[in-house]
């Protein structure tokens, strides 16, 4: 191992310098600001647990995501956290065991044995907030608010809502009574939405045309308003596909009084987090990056592996991935002061401090840097502050 390879850091694992990690505290401490002013309460969940808490009920797909460790005090197995939202869910149920609706948040580092997608970190900060005890669309619409309300205050604009309901497919799947291994072969297609390949495999099925109709156009139920209208022509025989898509005809019309501006794109085929998600599942998109910055979605009876179910719903997203779409806050300047032995200067030093000043106090030699614009010098027996230079 040469010099240089012992100071790499792994793939997708980065390190924040001053100016970035003043840029992300600062906008953890406004989006929390913002989450405590409707009404959710911060926890600060452990990085590590025991496996059996850490991902019980929450399928493969956290699991594969999960690096593992041995405990050396009890030899269990434990884990780093990959998601923050299965810790939130067993706070509810298990540390807090509230009656009602429980509001929480948390921002914290979470670590992915692998990408979730090209180039993306294997150590993100999630923030987010979850609201427990409640199933109504209320809920719902407060979440999603919630959601596009952080990304406007993190100062984006011009926000896509894309949203869709597992329940759907669910619905779908069980109607053309596909066994457990063509479900599987299905759900993989539809996830890389393979057309060519989707032929193929309806061809392979013993359906009826209309079900082959419906496994069919389910892929391509994606789009504008019209997905809606089309998604309730396809599966009219249906009655849970039908009741879910008018679930999100009623949302939208909500969403849309409470922010004219917004803009949809629907996809009833969405099966991202289908073995963690009951329900609604959305993203917020960033209209001119094409890319979505903050994702949830409803995870009812989470709870239940806790002993105690609970309907939820929450959503998160990764401070990093911000970093490159948000304006830096300008920079505050601060003040120099020169080496001294004065008690008088380091009580100036300090009022100037409790005043919300920054203040370098100088080493022995040192000069004022580019970080301070003022400085603090004596005159007529008074310590005052003037431009530097």
């Amino acid at each position: 191992m040469t010099l240089v390879d012992r100071w790499l850091l792994p793939d997708g694992v980065e390190e924040l310098l001053p100016e970035q990690a003043q840029q992300v505290e600062s906008l953890r401490r406004k989006l929390l600001d913002l989450y405590q002013r409707w009404g959710y309460e911060l926890i600060v969940p452990p990085m590590l647990e025991y496996t059996e808490s850490l991902l019980v009920g929450l399928g493969s797909d956290i699991d594969l995501m999960t690096f593992r460790v041995t405990d050396q005090l009890t030899g269990r197995l434990m884990g780093l956290r990959a998601d923050i939202t299965p810790q939130a869910a067993r706070i509810d149920a298990h540390s807090l065991k509230r009656e009602g609706p429980v509001r929480l948040c948390y921002a914290g580092s979470v670590l992915h044995t692998r990408p979730k997608k090209p180039l993306a970190s294997r150590s993100p900060i999630q923030l987010g907030a979850e609201l427990y005890g409640d199933n109504s669309q209320a809920s719902d619409l407060e979440i999603i608010c919630l959601m596009l309300e952080t990304l406007h205050v993190a100062g984006l604009s011009e926000l896509t809502l894309d949203i869709g309901h597992v329940a759907v497919y669910q619905a779908v799947v069980d109607a053309a009574g596909l066994s457990d291994e063509q479900e599987q072969r299905y759900f993989d297609i539809l996830q890389r939405k393979a057309v060519a390949e989707l032929g193929t495999f309806i061809d392979e099925l013993a359906v009826d045309g209309e079900t082959a109709k419906q496994l069919s156009g389910l892929n391509a139920l994606h789009g504008g308003d019209d997905v809606l209208q089309r998604g309730l022509e396809l599966f009219a025989n249906i009655p849970a596909a039908v009741d879910a898509i008018h679930t999100l005809q009623s949302l939208q019309q909500r969403l849309t009084a409470r922010m004219p501006s917004l803009s949809f794109y629907f996809d009833l085929a969405e099966l991202r987090g289908f073995h963690y998600h009951t329900g609604l599942v959305f993203s917020a998109l960033v209209s001119e990056h094409g890319q979505a910055l903050a994702s949830g979605g409803r995870y009812d009876d989470i709870g239940k592996v806790f002993g105690r179910a609970r309907s939820a719903i929450g959503f998160s997203l990764d401070l990093k991935a911000l970093l490159s779409l948000v304006a830096a806050p300008a920079e505050v300047k601060g003040i120099f002061a020169a080496h001294s032995d004065s008690a008088e200067q380091w009580q100036a030093i300090q009022q100037l401090r409790d005043a919300g000043e920054k203040v370098v106090a100088g080493l022995p030699g040192q000069q004022p840097s580019e970080a301070c614009d003022r400085q603090l010098i004596e005159q007529n027996g008074q310590w005052q502050v003037q431009p530097l230079g």
